[in-house]
């Protein structure tokens, strides 16, 4: 019996495009990786940061913020999706074209840089 987490997608956010503003999103899933031991947010970025660097990943940092949030887009999948650092978590935040695939591949790459064992919790949004 497999103990894998499943990145099944229930509910993709919808996007809306305000007149006075970019993009905005309503709705969808998110998914909360928790580790099994106490990390600060600043620990966790790093961690991130190393998965991202070692590919196969394109990604983005937005600066300004009060969390560190990428776009990541997967080359072997080409799965783009938003990772967030946030409250000793790393959050998967699906787009309108998410698939699960890129999503189990960041998970296997996060479980898979040490021996730190994750907890998956899935949020799903009403529109």
């Amino acid at each position: 019996m497999s103990t894998d987490p499943s990145f099944d997608i229930p509910a993709r956010p919808q996007r809306r495009f305000p007149h006075d503003s970019g993009v905005e999103y309503e709705g969808g899933t998110e998914f909360r990786l928790l580790p099994d031991r106490s990390f600060d947010d600043g620990a966790l970025a790093t961690v991130v940061l190393d998965i991202l660097t070692a590919g196969p990943y394109r990604y983005g940092d937005f600066h300004d913020l009060p969390m560190p949030l990428w776009l990541v887009r997967d080359e072997g999948t080409a799965d783009v999706f938003r990772v967030a650092v946030r409250d000793g978590s790393v959050r998967l935040h699906i787009l309108p074209t998410t698939e699960s695939e890129g999503l189990r591949r960041f998970y296997d790459r996060l479980r898979d840089s040490d021996d730190t064992a994750w907890t998956v919790e899935r949020r799903v949004d009403g529109h």
